[in-house]
């Protein structure tokens, strides 16, 4: 008697992603139109300027969906190598956009750490897995997705543009 597993089609399509990519946009829009209303106008400054947390924060909320769906499903698939590479470039551009945004402190803070370590993960994480080293490619880019974790807890904090949100929607 053999066993055979049946094939059930990856429901993780590039119209998924796409489709999940502008509903993440659109929430992200969403939240910070409320956030306006509610908390009232953000202190764009020179240093930390409208234009960076615009793009951070459309950047940084699909960056966890994506880190999810990727963690969490099988890997070495196509589907897992399309969201992988959306994720770091996600990523990526979440790191950078960082260093304009104030930590808690002012200015470049603690939690920039994260940044730093993801601008180096994510490239040693390609090159580990171009040369066959898939244990090296998976502590390379789960170290990424724990910072991005830990630091969008921090981002909650009251006075920090979400902790706003979230009280004011309290």
């Amino acid at each position: 008697m053999s066993s055979v597993t049946p094939h059930y089609p990856n429901p993780i399509t590039p119209k998924f992603v796409a489709i999940t990519i502008a509903i993440t946009i659109a929430l992200t829009l969403g939240a910070m139109a409320i956030a306006m209303e509610f908390a009232g106008p953000s202190r764009s400054t020179s240093l930390q300027p409208q234009w960076a947390v615009t793009l951070h924060l459309m950047t940084v909320i699909p960056a966890f969906f994506l880190g999810c769906a990727v963690m969490l499903n099988k890997k070495g698939t196509r589907s897992h190598r399309l969201l992988g590479r959306i994720w770091a470039m996600l990523m990526m551009v979440t790191a950078i956009t960082s260093f304009w945004l104030q930590g808690l402190f002012g200015g470049i803070g603690p939690i920039h750490i994260f940044s730093v370590m993801t601008l180096i993960s994510i490239p040693r994480a390609i090159w580990a897995i171009r040369k066959g080293d898939v244990k090296a490619h998976q502590r390379s880019m789960t170290g990424p997705f724990i910072g991005l974790c830990v630091a969008g807890a921090f981002s909650f904090i009251p006075g920090r543009i979400m902790g706003n949100l979230l009280m004011a929607l309290l």
